[in-house]
C-alpha cells in the first residue's frame, strides 16, 4: 500500500476526485499552482479547474492510490495512482509540491 502517510491536501485531491467535487479539488491546490499533464501546462487556480474538466472529474476520473512515498525535494512526494475512467487509463506517478498545506505543483508524466 502506502510508505508513509498521505499529505491532507494529496488525499484531498484523491477523494474529491473520486466523489465528483470540483469545488474541493481546486480547493486543493495554490492560488497560483501549476499542473504538468505530459508537457501541457496549466498555471493558476482557474487553470487547473479548466483541467479538471477536460480531464479528470470531466471524465469521471477515479484514482487509486498504490503507493506513495517522499520526492526529490524537501514538502514533494511521488504518489504512484491507478487511474481509471473515460479518459486516460492506467497506473504512473504524479509528482507533487505541497506549499503551506496545498498544492503548489503537479507533475503528471
Amino acid at each position: 500500500m502506502t510508505s508513509i502517510d498521505t499529505p491532507a491536501a494529496i488525499r484531498a485531491f484523491i477523494d474529491s476526485t473520486n466523489q465528483g467535487d470540483s469545488d474541493a479539488f481546486a480547493a486543493a491546490f495554490t492560488r497560483d499552482a501549476y499542473l504538468n499533464d505530459w508537457g501541457r501546462e496549466y498555471r493558476g487556480r482557474d487553470a487547473v479547474r479548466d483541467w479538471d474538466r477536460t480531464d479528470n472529474i470531466g471524465v469521471q476520473a477515479h484514482f487509486e492510490l498504490i503507493a506513495i512515498e517522499p520526492g526529490p525535494s524537501p514538502d514533494s512526494y511521488v504518489a504512484t495512482l491507478k487511474v481509471t475512467g473515460n479518459g486516460h487509463n492506467g497506473t504512473g506517478p504524479m509528482t507533487f509540491q505541497l506549499r503551506d498545506g496545498l498544492i503548489a505543483s503537479l507533475r503528471i508524466s
